[in-house]
């Protein structure tokens, strides 16, 4: 307790290291608007949500009659010529024409065999062995979907319920196709599938067949026109369709002015430098003036005297830190989405999680700072060092142009890591995007990312102890 509370009174006796500390904090409030891209949008077009309260991606081509009550269509399809591999054609029931609208459907894709979907987040593989027929039941408020290889022999997926279904619904064929991601951009796709002649039965009032794009005008459309050049014409045997688009979740290539958590703790980064500089200072100042003599001579065991300055640095870090990012948080959440810009949802669980991590990230790293300072003994080799090892690989990987492997080997293996913690956004199997750092998708789990910057520090603690133990002040 005497050694601890010694480096408490000699941390506070120090105003640039305590100025340190309240800077850091500062940084963490005051620099996420330049995370942001560049400030409100000049024109936004709507950000479909799904039920469950997320963005979506809402946008298909739609052929469809009114369906009354319950009622079967089953049709065979297959898509004319290649598809990527989530290219979608199918049968869907739809809620509604608002964007975001709940609904169920079954298709085929391009390389993923037979699915069901519905309400954007949920997907299920149908085990069928090269599926060419389909149906779709609705039953009240409840849809299922089938799939056949030869129209005989059915396999049905789980029965989907869709609350407040109304009773007369529209119903039909669809075909979408997402954008591909190309480098640094997206290459617009479409798909176009041959369907047979839709067999009915139910509730189905005598009525054309019509058609139209749904979702362009939406901010999620992957970066489409207004006015998508799908349709569909009428064959001998049934329709061919054209359509582009998607039936998913969003991410964060989907929408073009947004945020998430990690981009209002952007001042992360400059807070990092800031203490990295302060704790690199606690040690190597006192081996400049040779301060370590008499440190060392009021208490001989060395081992203690480190882990004292350890405690005391990664205790300041993190009560200023947590204090910074709860606060900010909250306040630029306001700030961000009064200025138009989309925030993608996360639960307060995951901003306390992004908050609480953020402070730990600057507190372990204060410690692994402090050791790299007793270790190499000269201040601006030990914030070089550091700052190479923690701040300069995410900043890399936060670069667009940089490839994706080499984004995610930085996220993964350097102290870099640990800021997975700031991390909110979803990944989803069903959707192909781009999943890197620079998107705010980072590899690792947050506390797995946490726990990587953690072994470097202990690794470093270690070698400090053992050298601050064995070598002459």
């Amino acid at each position: 307790m005497s050694a601890l509370r010694a480096e408490w009174t000699k941390f506070r006796s120090v105003p640039g290291w305590v100025r340190g500390a309240v800077i850091a904090a500062l940084m963490i409030l005051v620099f996420p608007v330049t995370g942001l891209g560049g400030g409100p949008p000049e024109q936004t077009r709507p950000v479909p949500i799904g039920p469950d309260g997320g963005p979506v991606v809402d946008g298909y081509y739609f052929v469809h009659r009114p369906l009354t009550g319950d009622g079967r269509i089953t049709v065979a399809v297959g898509f004319a010529g290649a598809a990527t591999p989530w290219a979608k054609a199918g049968l869907i029931v739809s809620a509604g024409p608002a964007l975001g609208a709940r609904y169920a459907a079954i298709m085929v894709t391009g390389g993923h065999g037979a699915r069901m979907q519905h309400d954007y987040v949920h997907d299920r593989a149908v085990p069928v062995e090269a599926p060419r027929w389909l149906r779709l039941t609705r039953a009240g408020d409840t849809i299922t979907g089938e799939a056949s290889a030869d129209g005989t022999h059915w396999t049905a997926t789980e029965t989907v319920r869709i609350p407040g279904l109304p009773a007369t619904v529209d119903a039909g064929l669809f075909v979408a196709c997402p954008s591909q991601v190309e480098g640094l951009g997206t290459s617009l796709a479409a798909a176009t599938a041959d369907f047979g002649a839709p067999e009915l039965t139910g509730g189905w009032p005598e009525a054309d067949w019509s058609g139209g794009q749904v979702g362009a005008g939406s901010a999620t459309f992957g970066g489409y026109p207004r006015e998508m050049p799908g349709g569909f014409e009428p064959t001998a045997d049934g329709f061919t369709v054209t359509g582009a688009g998607d039936l998913a979740p969003a991410t964060r290539n989907d929408i073009a002015v947004g945020a998430s958590a990690a981009d209002l703790l952007f001042g992360t980064f400059p807070a990092l430098i800031v203490i990295v500089v302060v704790a690199t200072l606690m040690i190597t100042t006192e081996y400049r003036y040779g301060l370590i003599r008499t440190t060392l001579g009021a208490a001989p065991r060395r081992g203690r005297v480190l882990a004292a300055k350890a405690a005391v640095l990664a205790g300041v870090t993190f009560t200023t830190s947590l204090a910074a990012a709860v606060i900010g948080v909250p306040l630029w959440l306001r700030v961000v989405r009064g200025l138009g810009i989309y925030v993608f949802p996360a639960s307060p669980g995951a901003l306390l999680r992004a908050e609480a991590g953020t402070a730990a990230v600057l507190a372990v790293t204060a410690v692994l700072a402090l050791a790299v300072g007793t270790i190499l003994r000269r201040s601006a080799t030990a914030v070089t060092a550091v700052v190479v090892a923690t701040v300069l690989p995410h900043l890399l990987a936060r670069t667009p142009f940089l490839p994706s492997a080499m984004a995610n080997w930085l996220t993964t293996f350097t102290p870099a890591a640990a800021l997975a913690v700031q991390q909110t956004l979803i990944r989803y199997p069903q959707v192909d995007t781009v999943y890197t750092p620079a998107y705010g998708y980072f590899p690792l789990s947050p506390w797995a990312g946490l726990a990587v910057l953690c072994a470097y520090t202990a690794a470093a603690l270690g070698l400090a102890a053992f050298l601050l133990r064995r070598r002459d002040a």
